[in-house]
This record gives structure tokens, C-alpha cells and sequence, in this order.
């Protein structure tokens, strides 16, 4: 499995032989955690997900998850909570201005 379109900025006090930080990552897992993830992605409609990203060294270490996505209706009810709070914070500034 590969990481593709991650930047990791470059060293700084580096020279021409630095990296290309948009360069295409090796994820660095044994083959049968490799083939676990790679099967759930496939079959059941899972995303990989980076969720920590950090340096060890010379090394760039990240934690992944495997989540699904939000149904529709999780969707349409965040967006009317989204649009409820708009409006209160919206007649809470209509009021202090009077």
C-alpha cells in the first residue's frame, strides 16, 4: 500500500539531494496487516484514514483507522444543527447591537 499526495515538508538546512515532498509513500506493515486492511477497504466500504502524523527521527510515522462514512440522514441532521446555531448566534448579534 502506498500514501499518495502527503506532503512532508523538507529539511530546511538540507541541500539538492532532498526529497520531493509530494512523493509517493511506502506504508511500512507486515504483508498479513497489509492484506487485512486492503480486504475491509475492498469488501465492506471502509476508508483508510490517517489520524496522528509525526516524525521519529528520519522516520514519518502515522497512525491509521479504518472508518465509513456518514449515512445520509447522519448528514442531513448535522447540517439542520449547523443551520439552527447560524440562526441563534445570528439573533443573539441582532440583539446586543440594540
Amino acid at each position: 500500500m502506498f500514501i499518495h499526495g502527503m506532503h512532508v515538508s523538507p529539511y530546511e538546512q538540507g541541500n539538492i539531494f532532498n526529497k520531493d515532498p509530494l512523493r509517493t509513500r511506502r506504508l511500512l506493515l507486515h504483508k498479513s496487516e497489509i492484506m487485512r486492511l486492503f480486504g475491509k477497504v475492498k469488501q465492506k466500504g471502509l476508508t483508510l484514514v490517517p489520524l496522528d502524523v509525526y516524525l521519529n527521527g528520519s522516520l514519518v510515522k502515522m497512525t491509521v483507522a479504518l472508518a465509513r462514512g456518514k449515512k445520509l440522514y447522519d448528514k442531513r441532521e448535522d447540517a439542520a444543527k449547523r443551520d439552527a446555531r447560524r440562526e441563534m448566534d445570528r439573533a443573539l448579534r441582532e440583539r446586543q447591537k440594540l
